[in-house]
């Protein structure tokens, strides 16, 4: 009523969370899609990555990548990237994948 006609939900991975929040989180996008809004997800050298696979931030393209996958495979529109190159040719093989009956 105020106006307010675009809204786009950004669950704020790795804002205040655990591990488990954010794993929680991507593992559940589609509920949080089902809102029926677009959805952002920003994964890209976040530091849960760290917890899981101990490494440090300079060093987290293959974190970044499959969880970035995961996040688009289970309803994410936009992704907040640091290395567009690489995680548009992952997504393409994901998209090839997908596509294939």
């Amino acid at each position: 009523n105020a106006g307010l006609n675009k809204i786009i939900i950004d669950p704020g991975i790795g804002f205040g969370k655990s591990l488990e929040h954010n794993l929680t989180i991507l593992k559940h996008l589609k509920k949080i899609k089902a809102l029926g809004y677009p959805l952002l997800i920003g994964t890209s050298n976040k530091s849960f990555h760290a917890g899981i696979t101990g490494s440090q931030v300079t060093d987290r393209l293959a974190e970044s990548l499959a969880s970035n996958l995961i996040a688009a495979q289970n309803g994410a529109n936009f992704l907040r990237v640091h290395d567009v190159y690489n995680t548009k040719k992952a997504l393409q093989i994901m998209e090839a994948i997908n596509k294939t009956k």
